[in-house]
């Protein structure tokens, strides 16, 4: 399957701040690209999977990142009540014991 982008290229420029803070710090000689590639194609994944739940990308999306060490990196970035949204979905598919074994 080909990349996710949403409707366009606008839900980049929607307000949901998903650079991290050390976005700018790059260290010579660590491959950044081959991280960010598995995170891309994780993440797009997941952004499929959350067009096909109803979800809309401009209100909460996976994002490509790496850090520091170059390893691939997938942040989910959205407006809170959207995220409660998402987690209503992941808890209704869940078992209801909130993770514990």
């Amino acid at each position: 399957m080909g990349k996710v982008t949403g409707a366009g290229e606008e839900w980049l420029k929607d307000g949901l701040d998903v650079a991290g803070v050390d976005c700018g710090l790059w260290v010579p000689g660590v491959d950044y690209v081959a991280g960010w590639r598995g995170a891309r194609e994780a993440a797009d994944r997941l952004n499929r999977a959350l067009l096909g739940a109803g979800v809309e990308l401009s209100d909460v999306r996976a994002v490509a990142s790496t850090n520091e060490d170059g390893r691939g990196v997938v942040r989910v970035a959205g407006w809170p009540d959207a995220v409660d949204r998402l987690s209503g979905l992941l808890e209704a598919l869940s078992d209801g014991d909130g993770g514990a074994e």
